[in-house]
């Protein structure tokens, strides 16, 4: 799991990620996504999913592959432990999630996150590499 910190957010939350790569930095912030709405010890890699998203820009690419992560949550009770960039360019991501099926038995949710939102989402260069946030409606 990728280190990231928590932006409080006027009834929402937000999330910076720091990685060495943007690869590194925009599987991070899918990671540390699943990490605020569930407890990862409980989650395994039980099979793969892929999601290929574009968008206008590297912003516009990071939350619709946010969003893409979300909805496989949403639509299929799906949860991501791993994240794995295979392509990436300005305007698209393709990624390889591992994870597996949501089961109450299991697996404790600690947080609903309704929606990925543009608000203030940004990714850019730092000085140690890569940076990104987001903030979520929850």
């Amino acid at each position: 799991m990728k280190r990231y910190t928590i932006i409080d957010h006027t009834a929402d939350i937000g999330i910076v990620v720091t990685g060495r790569t943007k690869k590194e930095t925009l599987a991070g912030m899918v990671e540390a996504m699943f990490d605020l709405m569930v407890e990862q010890k409980t989650v395994h890699v039980v099979e793969e999913k892929q999601i290929a998203v574009k968008g206008a820009d590297a912003e516009d690419v990071l939350i619709n592959l946010m969003r893409e992560a979300l909805y496989l949550f949403h639509s299929q009770a799906w949860l991501c432990k791993k994240c794995e960039i295979m392509e990436l360019a300005s305007r698209k991501a393709m990624a390889r999630l591992g994870g597996e099926r949501y089961d109450a038995r299991k697996h404790r949710l600690k947080m609903e996150i309704k929606a990925v939102t543009y608000h203030t989402a940004k990714i850019k260069r730092s000085d140690s590499g890569w940076q990104a946030r987001v903030i979520f409606d929850v």
